[in-house]
């Protein structure tokens, strides 16, 4: 398998705890990742300003700016780099909440090095995957603008949420093709997330209700009973 932790790919690690910040730097480093660390989220935010990094490794609870603020204000500045959040809180309604704001995955601490690494991994390929070649893609009357994040059907403009826009840009670089449960949530959530709750069941369902509005009868994502997921006409 052909690895993506290249010498180019640069790591932002934002943690507040010496040791986790000294131990991930190391770490990363001997997987031959650059890497920049910063012990709170305004040094982080004054960086990300200057060089956006490939991926953002970021603690939920830091002393200054918290890990929901910053993940706001990555996005709201139009920066779509993945981001992989650390957090000591197990319940999903606090995982939703991060992935709302715009965190990619979620590591709860205490975490094992390997897994972390291996969800890594997953963000920046998903990043290639799922970004594609950055043209406007169109599907029946379906038009979705990735340089922009702006969706359209027909003449209606659709405003969706980080997730919701990343599972349908994923579904129209795959037409017609059936995507199982578990390749969606790798490639849009990363690494194994989630998997033994109905989070993507909730979101395919947030995104039909959108595209589909109050004129739109034309269900264009079809569930695949015991599979997975396709965008067909039929």
């Amino acid at each position: 398998m052909t690895q993506v932790n290249d010498a180019n790919h640069l790591v932002a690690v934002v943690d507040d705890d010496p040791a986790i910040l000294q131990a991930l730097t190391r770490a990363l480093k001997m997987e031959n990742y650059r890497v920049d660390s910063y012990p709170d989220g305004t040094s982080a935010l004054r960086a990300f300003q200057v060089q956006a990094p490939d991926a953002i490794i970021l603690d939920l609870q830091l002393p200054d700016i918290d890990g929901l603020e910053i993940c706001r204000r990555v996005r709201l500045a139009g920066d779509a780099t993945p981001i992989l959040m650390l957090t000591a809180r197990d319940a999903v309604n606090d995982r939703v909440e991060g992935l709302d704001a715009g965190a990619d995955d979620y590591q709860v601490k205490p975490f094992d090095l390997a897994e972390l690494l291996a969800r890594l991994r997953a963000l920046l390929r998903r990043r290639t995957v799922v970004d594609g070649d950055g043209a406007v893609v169109r599907f029946e009357d379906l038009e979705l603008n990735p340089a922009t994040r702006q969706v359209r059907r027909g003449s209606r403009a659709i405003e969706l949420t980080r997730i919701e826009f990343d599972l349908l840009e994923l579904f129209m670089n795959h037409p017609r093709q059936v995507l199982t449960r578990e390749q969606i949530l790798d490639l849009v959530w990363g690494y194994n997330f989630d998997s033994g709750t109905n989070s993507l069941a909730v979101y395919i369902g947030y995104l039909r209700r959108k595209l589909e509005g109050d004129d739109e009868t034309k269900r264009l994502i079809q569930t695949v009973r015991g599979v997975g997921y396709a965008l067909r006409s039929s």
